[in-house]
């Protein structure tokens, strides 16, 4: 990267598009007409998936991929199509609705497929991926001597024919748009990768992507290695070089932004930086830094990303996976706009810029003390719209009426509804899983005086109401186990938290729990196959901290049931059709 000491200073307004009259560029799979443009390959939905306890449902991966198209990602990875016939069927949903789906300035994402390099991955990535308007295959192999030797136990000679003739066959079944990665190629030997690289091009690949897959670089180390192929590789000018870069040594985003700068003009993210072991570059990091730096450090690069959609992002990537965000998570962190020194709060009044080189209105994320207007109970549905839709929320009616009155009666007991009582609501209200069970009514006792008891009344999909009494250690033990008595599903709880949303004795409170049912079908991870004990996450939110907590599991009992149930098509699915080789 440059020298920043030699750069000009930041304008006035850091975080100001240095291209705002710059359209995005029209995409051609392999060529970008406009040298400073960077694409955005979003893999939240399958790299990010593959975080411990990072579950998704179909549903929910359609709500995510909706919401990467509002951010204007370039390139979605919707997964893993041959892993299983749910994530196939989650793809093609993607592929079909969000990868057909072209805005009035002709922009639709690209739906890409992930594929090891074999026949059946990269036909079932296909299969998932063709009916969008624009499809991509995206097929691996690796490359490193220490994976070539123990996992794959090939030689180099091998690995370079697999490569080759699996691009091939990418291209041959109808796809232009094919994407190759040499996994572990940050450890792989110079040579070899110019050497199989420059094969994959002549089979037709269109993007190259080099991924760090163990995070072991520095940034001056992955920008080499960029600068080196973008040199050595024959016909490396006909494809798009990509940067896909692990967080283990917290590295991603300045190896990524290193990249960039050494001439990739394509840059694997997630949302939230989830991923496998510490993580992926983070979206909302690459993407702010661009914006904010990219006209005075980064050479004039830029991205076609609306940044007032990131925050919603964050929140939905939150609240579905049960990856909490840190506090001090760079650009979407709680603390990441709060100011709590007397020195930094007297700067800040004095003038923003003082302490602050981003508005946090640029990633969607409105000042509560700034909005002007202020609810409360005597508030209606037309202000609470306006404000809901100023933190970057589209709700329609029935969620907006759903979540009117759940703040009509927390405004009740409250003088003033803050920005974060309302995103708390929201996400108990648009965020939870499909029901399979509902919570209707709660009771407990509690004290010193006895055992605590509970009795809980759900209703199920059919509308069919159910009542169960069960004693406990507590209040939420004992509203647990009434629900496992009408659920009749074995789980364990993993985990268990609760937190005030906002200060003061009348807070809402916001409660997530983790938990593990005895799945005898579990699942195979996607790159080692080897089986994954599923665990999922469920949040709730209210002014009483039982019912909250009991939310929360009910909604982690709704998530677990309704991939169940998915499983349960898949195997039935299979058993009546033969699937071909």
């Amino acid at each position: 990267m440059q020298d920043v000491a030699s750069s000009p200073p930041p304008s006035s307004s850091p975080s100001s598009s240095p291209h705002p009259s710059l359209a995005r560029p029209v995409y051609v799979p392999n060529k970008i007409s406009d040298p400073n443009y960077i694409r955005i390959f979003d893999t939240t939905l399958r790299d990010g998936e593959q975080s411990p306890g990072a579950t998704l449902t179909s549903k929910e991966k359609l709500d995510i991929a909706r919401q990467l198209a509002k951010l204007g990602v370039d390139i979605i990875e919707a997964g893993f199509p041959a892993a299983s016939k749910d994530d196939f069927e989650a793809v093609k949903m993607i592929a079909n609705e969000v990868g057909n789906r072209v805005d009035s300035e002709g922009y639709v994402p690209v739906i890409c497929g992930l594929s090891r390099c074999n026949e059946k991955d990269i036909r079932a990535a296909w299969e998932a991926v063709k009916d969008a308007k624009r499809p991509r295959i995206h097929t691996f192999i690796a490359t490193s001597g220490i994976h070539m030797e123990y996992k794959l136990r090939k030689s180099k000679k091998e690995v370079v024919e697999i490569a080759s003739s699996m691009v091939s066959f990418a291209r041959s079944l109808g796809c232009d748009d094919v994407e190759f990665s040499p996994e572990d190629a940050g450890r792989s030997e110079r040579e070899f990768l110019y050497e199989i690289l420059g094969e994959v091009i002549k089979a037709g690949a269109t993007t190259l992507n080099i991924p760090d897959t163990v995070g072991i670089t520095t940034p001056s180390e992955f920008g080499q290695l960029i600068a080196d192929i973008k040199a050595n590789t024959p016909g490396i000018e006909n494809v798009i070089i990509s940067t896909h870069c692990q967080n283990d040594l917290g590295l991603s985003t300045a190896n990524t932004l290193s990249g960039a700068c050494a001439g990739a003009r394509q840059v694997e993210v997630t949302i939230n930086g989830i991923g496998e072991r510490a993580g992926n570059a983070s979206l909302e990091e690459v993407v702010m830094v661009i914006k904010c730096r990219g006209e005075h450090v980064l050479g004039g690069l830029y991205t076609g990303i609306n940044t007032r959609h990131i925050t919603m992002a964050s929140k939905m990537v939150e609240e579905y996976t049960g990856l909490r965000v840190q506090p001090h998570k760079a650009i979407v962190g709680a603390n990441a706009f709060a100011h709590e020194s007397g020195i930094h709060q007297d700067g800040m009044l004095k003038h923003k810029g003082t302490y602050e080189i981003i508005s946090p209105e640029d990633i969607g994320l409105e000042r509560s003390n700034d909005a002007g207007i202020v609810l409360g109970k005597l508030s209606g549905r037309h202000a609470l719209k306006d404000r809901l839709h100023e933190l970057g929320y589209e709700l329609d009616d029935a969620q907006l009426g759903n979540i009117f009155w759940r703040f009509k009666a927390v405004a009740e007991t409250k003088k003033r509804v803050t920005d974060a009582d309302l995103i708390a609501l929201v996400s108990d209200e648009v965020f939870q899983p499909e029901n399979v069970w509902k919570l209707l009514d709660l009771q407990v006792t509690c004290g010193t005086l006895g055992l605590s008891t509970a009795t809980v009344k759900l209703v199920n999909a059919d509308g069919e109401e159910h009542v169960a009494c069960s004693l406990g250690t507590g209040p939420v033990d004992s509203a647990y186990k009434a629900v496992d008595l009408i659920v009749k599903e074995p789980v364990t709880l993993l985990e268990y938290s609760m937190n005030a949303v906002t200060e003061g004795i009348d807070a809402i409170a916001a409660t997530r729990v983790l938990i593990r049912g005895e799945d005898q079908h579990a699942p195979t991870h996607a790159l080692t196959d080897k089986p994954l004990q599923r665990t999922f996450s469920g949040s709730g939110a209210g002014m009483d901290i039982v019912v909250s907590s009991v939310k929360a599991y009910v909604g982690a009992l709704n998530k677990m049931l309704a991939v169940k149930q998915q499983s349960s098509t898949e195997r039935v699915s299979t058993k009546r059709t033969p699937v071909s080789a």
